[in-house]
């Protein structure tokens, strides 16, 4: 029988990058929203034994609902987030059943997460105690220290850089004690590995997606469309 799974999206942010009249957890993709089609992506597997949503603490859960009140899932459960998406994450972590071993946290905002993707990231996280989807940095990155403009401090060299993915999928004990040591102000934080990272904890690479992007523009969501609309089911 699959080890339980259990599965955080934070989704509390305030999407002011989008740039749209609302949320773009709520703009429509294809018939349903970007945070539905998150979520369903995990309810569809036999291994999910919980999907905590932490939301906006400005508004009720259920204005940030993924679907209809009548199409909820038991497995379901909102939470009230934090004051930036580390302290959400942790918030909703403390929701989680001791009796569950693992968890994924998986941004909200990426609707187009593959089965596949999940599956070789939860294998990769069973065999070596944490793992997180990746892709490769395509451009040349430089150091400098910003606003620009700014002089180049060094080239970084492209094959040692990937750009990290979600779901990021851990021992829920060792998130929890990852919180508890974490030397940076939350704030600082800027993705779940780091964490274990700092904690002194292993944290493997699987091979990401293009596909699995996420919604941070509103160029990204017509290429999200634009990626349904070559195969993926709506």
């Amino acid at each position: 029988m699959a080890e339980p799974l259990a599965v955080i999206l934070p989704a509390a942010g305030r999407s002011v990058r989008f740039g749209g009249p609302r949320n773009k957890l709520q703009e429509m993709l294809k018939g349903h929203t970007v945070i539905r089609r998150a979520v369903q992506a995990f309810l569809m597997r036999g291994d999910v034994a919980h999907v905590i949503i932490a939301t906006s603490p400005a508004q009720p859960c259920e204005t940030s609902a993924p679907m209809p009140v009548e199409a909820f899932d038991p497995r379901i459960m909102f939470t009230p987030g934090g004051a930036n998406r580390a302290d959400s994450v942790r918030l909703a972590l403390l929701q989680v059943p001791a009796g569950v071993e693992w968890v994924a946290v998986h941004d909200a905002a990426r609707p187009l997460v593959s089965q596949g993707l999940i599956d070789r990231t939860f294998a990769a996280a069973r065999e070596h105690g944490a793992a997180v989807p990746a892709l490769p940095v395509p451009l040349t990155v430089k150091q400098a220290d910003g606003p620009l403009p700014a002089r180049v401090q060094r080239t970084l060299p492209r094959h040692t850089l990937w750009a990290m993915q979600t779901p990021q999928i851990m021992r829920r004990a060792d998130l929890l004690a990852a919180y508890q040591t974490c030397p940076l102000p939350l704030e600082q934080v800027t993705d779940d590995a780091q964490l274990l990272e700092l904690a002194g904890r292993e944290v493997w690479l699987v091979p990401g997606e293009e596909q699995n992007l996420k919604i941070t523009t509103q160029s990204d969501l017509r290429l999200a469309e634009h990626f349904l609309g070559e195969g993926q089911d709506s």
